[in-house]
């Protein structure tokens, strides 16, 4: 049956797009204003040093949660939480089934149930290459490599055209886990004349190869062999090749490992419950490792961005109830840097470093690789898939403009580089702007969600940087003062060294002063009159401080 005229296949991201992580993807089909819509990945992205306080961002759903009567489901393509950490949080905003692998499944039911929404989310276990549809969608997954198991490439077929959605991904010849990436069935994808690739644009600024999780289980089982001491390798939980290849490098040196953090710990599970792991020695909890001696431990910890509440922070600060890291031990940072976590991370090293820690990092010897394709393997990919049109996302805006000229490059016909909020109609002529939609972003602030346009964030960050100064006094029933203004001070350098007893004075002193000189009706207008307070300690603060702090003026006043 042939697709009526009135019919579009639109691709919306609402997130993931001009930033790496917080992947929304929306893909819609149907009559303009009518269409019936899937989700593929719902995820988070971290707090950094502009957000104070929020550890957590989120897309923000609000243009699919209007449309939630025509939305059919949510499909994760891999578990890393930049795919799918929103759904938990997010679920009772969409209430959608959610379709999934067997491992992500795992790591969803384990979130859901932090939620108590274990058993409200239909939560639909899929199996590896499966072939599903979901209204007018045909989909299929493609096996596919990266650094944790069961990563999908996502065929979303239609009456319109079939669009290859490739998720996070490499090549990888010579995985750790799981299968290698299924060459034949992307060769015969690209047979049906694929309309669009939507494509992951992370490393297309890096020539060659991201390189095999292979070579790095060799190098790791060399470096753990010439330590003599204790050894702690700090990685992303989320990284399970990296795990075995740690667990291969202590059984090949005779230590025992012990996994150190929550997330270490949940994502163990997670492989167990898919197979993964099945052979290896029993680990032993920490205060075992304890016991042992240092020779005989590796430690498999969380950490490795310096994230101050992660196992390896409160090691270095030597607040860890049971590992304790001394001189003539070594830790391996198994990960990159991602960018924004330098501080930290070069903070957290250089803590290690003072208690004689050495540190060895990717920088000094070959122990990570990117879970992200290089040119060549994007070069590999088109020429496998062969789209029509090249959609580039799961990048920064630079990453994306490159990719972009890459794919004309390769001679791809037609391309479009996304923002988030952009509504694209794919048709066999190109891809085409039609709408651009609500895009934002919802910060986790402790245990509430909140907008991103929202004030306190925006006065948290104003108070970091100029500090608070406020000022409270009472008036009687003619406006009058009854006794002397209060003054404090929070987050401002003290600028005579004396306690702030000078400054205070002072600004307790022009408070009485301007009050007392505004003329009975002036201070009867009190927005007025406030105002006028709040102009002339404003002045002086910049005359002090040389900037202008957060000023609140408080009036009581007796009724």
């Amino acid at each position: 049956m042939s697709a009526k005229k009135t019919d579009r296949l639109v691709f919306v991201p609402l997130g993931g797009s001009n930033e790496i992580g917080m992947n929304l993807n929306l893909y819609g089909f149907g009559p303009e204003g009518r269409e019936k819509w899937i989700v593929v990945d719902f995820g988070v992205t971290f707090g950094d040093s502009t957000t104070p306080g929020v550890e957590v961002i989120y897309p923000d759903p609000t243009f699919i949660e209007e449309r939630k009567k025509d939305l059919l489901a949510i499909i994760l393509t891999h578990a890393h939480e930049d795919h799918m950490g929103a759904v938990a949080p997010l679920w009772h905003r969409l209430q959608v089934p959610v379709y999934a692998t067997p491992f992500t499944a795992y790591l969803v039911r384990d979130r859901l149930a932090e939620y108590g929404l274990l058993d409200e989310v239909p939560l639909h276990e899929v199996p590896l290459g499966s072939r599903f549809s979901l209204g007018d969608f045909d989909l299929e997954l493609v096996t596919l490599t990266h650094s944790i198991p069961e990563p999908n490439g996502l065929v979303i077929r239609t009456k319109l055209g079939t669009v290859y959605h490739t998720g996070d991904w490499k090549l990888d010849a010579d995985p750790l886990i799981g299968s290698a990436t299924d060459a034949k069935k992307l060769q015969q994808l690209g047979d049906e004349d694929v309309l669009a690739m939507v494509c992951d644009s992370t490393n297309v600024f890096t020539e060659g190869e991201a390189g095999s999780e292979a070579g790095v289980r060799e190098n790791l089982i060399k470096l753990v062999g010439e330590q003599k001491g204790a050894v702690a390798i700090a990685s992303f939980a989320s990284n399970v090749a990296r795990m075995q290849s740690a667990v291969e490098a202590a059984e090949a040196n005779e230590r025992t490992v012990c996994l150190v953090g929550r997330s270490m710990h949940r994502m163990m599970g997670a492989a167990r419950h898919v197979g993964l792991f099945a052979n290896s020695k029993a680990f032993i909890d920490e205060d075992e490792a304890s016991s042992l001696p240092k020779a005989n431990v590796l430690y498999l910890c969380t950490g490795s961005q310096g994230e101050p509440r992660a196992a390896l922070s409160r090691i270095a600060a030597g607040t860890h109830r049971h590992v304790k890291l001394t001189r003539g031990d070594t830790v391996l940072f198994s990960s990159r840097v991602i960018p924004g976590n330098e501080k930290s991370i070069f903070a957290l090293q250089n803590s290690l470093a003072e208690q004689g820690v050495e540190i060895i990092t990717e920088k000094d010897q070959h122990i990570h690789v990117s879970g992200h394709p290089c040119r060549d393997e994007l070069r590999q990919m088109y020429s496998w898939v062969r789209p029509k049109i090249a959609i580039p996302v799961h990048g920064e805006r630079r990453h994306l403009i490159e990719h972009g000229k890459l794919a004309q490059e390769l001679q791809i016909p037609h391309g479009f580089v996304p923002k988030n909020g952009d509504m694209i109609q794919l048709s066999q002529s190109g891809a085409d702007l039609v709408d651009e939609v609500y895009a934002a972003r919802l910060f986790r602030d402790g245990k509430v969600i909140v907008a991103e346009g929202e004030g306190a964030l925006k006065e948290r960050k104003y108070l970091g940087f100029g500090g608070m100064l406020v000022v409270c006094f009472a008036i009687d029933i003619k406006n009058k003062l009854r006794g002397i203004p209060e003054a404090r001070i929070s987050g401002l350098p003290d600028p005579y060294d004396n306690d702030f007893d000078q400054v205070l004075d002072e600004i307790e002193e022009l408070t009485a002063s301007t009050w007392s000189k505004l003329k009975s009706k002036q201070q009867q207008d009190r927005n007025s009159a406030e105002t006028e307070v709040f102009r002339k300690i404003k002045r002086y603060a910049r005359n002090v401080w040389g900037k202008t702090p957060h000023i609140e003026i408080i009036v009581l006043a007796d009724e």
